[in-house]
């Protein structure tokens, strides 16, 4: 009797110190996605650059581009990277490469250089630890994928927010170029810290071999996710599919928050600084967006979800094309489609993990989320093709639309397990 009262204290105190672990790995993840979220303030920069080397604003903004470009690239490779020298190191090492990226781009005094340092070293860094620790937080609660995505993506864009005023502050005190060092700083400590908190989840064990066949099916269909590798992957259409309502999804998000204040000004008549608070509206209603949606989605089909949220968005583009815009129905529309785009990027990590595995996740989800990436370039070249707000708000109102009907149709992926070897075919009850 004592035994059983030891053994059970025992195993007692080890599911407390595994539950301590996890929330340990949480808090470190959730210190490394608030670092990374930080580069979401570079709308802060552009102006400051053009006044201190007069170069073109259209030339200085693309230094965005080409980092949201690397840091969706980064995500392909990441998780190869990750299997070779393991989790910790990963994520230390590419928070070092951030760091010293910003801090290097203190001293740039042209163009190429910004365009390498605070955009493809920065963003390839960048995106390196974002997909490695998100797809890692999730395999360790893998029955809440929504909710700790919610988690982790949404301090990512808590990192926006709250540097929004740490980055205006240190330009203001002490200009520009030095803001870039102490920015690389701050980022270096948060994700080098935030890596020495996190363990890489253990590998799911594989199901007991009878569970695999049910009630003795020649080939049962299975209901559990296959762990898809990358290349099982793209020989399915949903994973197209997929790509198809991320890309939309991102392309009409991030078109919106890379434009909001002129469109605040030229299409709703706002004055300057009125306009300009909605980007720190997107900001609060983007990360609100990642927690709701998160969690909601362990509750209800997330692809509906995806589908409502795609409904929202697209409600809001034809809105913004259409109606005589005043400062309520301006505002309106910015935050649903900024509460929908942060809502769909957090989704989308745990509908990967349904369609296709946890096993390979980071893999897998690398190459759905080249849609970010793709989509932060071809929005503005829609824009530029059509030449103007309204035209393209209806290209991506329908796009949305379009992509709506994709999710709400689409299911994951069926596999057939064949039965295992030696077992009767044959119904259970009967004799040969």
């Amino acid at each position: 009797m004592t035994t059983v009262t030891t053994t059970a204290g025992t195993k007692g105190t080890e599911v407390g110190r595994s539950n301590a672990k996890r929330w340990l790995i949480v808090l470190g993840t959730v210190i490394m996605q608030m670092g990374l979220g930080t580069i979401y303030t570079w709308s802060l920069f552009n102006a400051q650059l053009v006044n201190k080397f007069g170069w073109e604003l259209s030339s200085v903004s693309i230094i965005f581009s080409i980092t949201s470009f690397a840091l969706a690239f980064a995500t392909l490779f990441a998780g190869r990277l990750q299997e070779r020298i393991g989790l910790r190191r990963l994520t230390a090492s590419a928070g070092i490469m951030l760091g010293l990226g910003l801090m290097l781009s203190s001293q740039a005094s042209s163009l190429p250089m910004f365009y390498l340092l605070a955009g493809v070293i920065v963003g390839y860094a960048d995106g390196t630890a974002y997909i490695t620790s998100l797809s890692n937080l999730i395999k360790w609660f893998p029955k809440h994928k929504g909710l700790i995505s919610g988690v982790s993506v949404g301090a990512y864009g808590t990192g926006s927010l709250v540097f929004k005023y740490i980055n205006g502050s240190l330009i203001e005190s002490v200009g520009v170029s030095s803001t870039f060092f102490y920015w690389g700083l701050i980022v270096m400590a948060m994700v080098v810290t935030g890596s020495l908190l996190v363990r890489e989840a253990p590998v799911p064990a594989a199901p007991p071999a009878a569970a695999s066949v049910q009630a003795a099916k020649p080939a049962a269909v299975s209901a559990a996710p296959k762990d898809y590798t990358v290349k099982e992957m793209l020989r399915t259409k949903e994973a197209y599919l997929l790509f198809v309502i991320f890309f939309t999804a991102c392309m009409s998000g991030l078109y919106l928050i890379g434009i909001v204040k002129d469109i605040g000004v030229k299409l709703a008549g706002l004055d300057v600084q009125t306009a300009a608070n909605a980007v720190a509206m997107i900001a609060i209603f983007n990360t609100a967006g990642r927690l709701i949606l998160g969690a909601l989605s362990d509750k209800m089909s997330r692809l509906k979800l995806v589908g409502a949220s795609l409904a929202v968005t697209a409600v809001a583009m034809l809105t913004l094309s259409y109606a005589n815009l005043n400062f309520g129905l301006f505002f309106a529309c910015v935050a649903a489609i900024a509460f929908c785009f942060g809502g769909n990027i957090t989704v989308f990590p745990a509908i990967v993990g349904d369609f296709f595995g946890l096993k390979n996740h980071s893999k897998n989800y690398g190459v759905v989320y080249q849609g970010f990436g793709i989509g932060a370039l071809s929005g503005s070249f829609i824009a530029a093709f059509l030449g103007g707000f309204k035209p393209t708000f209806i290209v991506f109102g329908l796009l949305c639309l379009l992509a709506c009907l994709i999710a709400v149709s689409l299911k994951p992926p069926v596999h057939k397990r064949k039965a295992e070897k030696g077992m009767s075919l044959k119904p259970f009850g009967r004799t040969a």
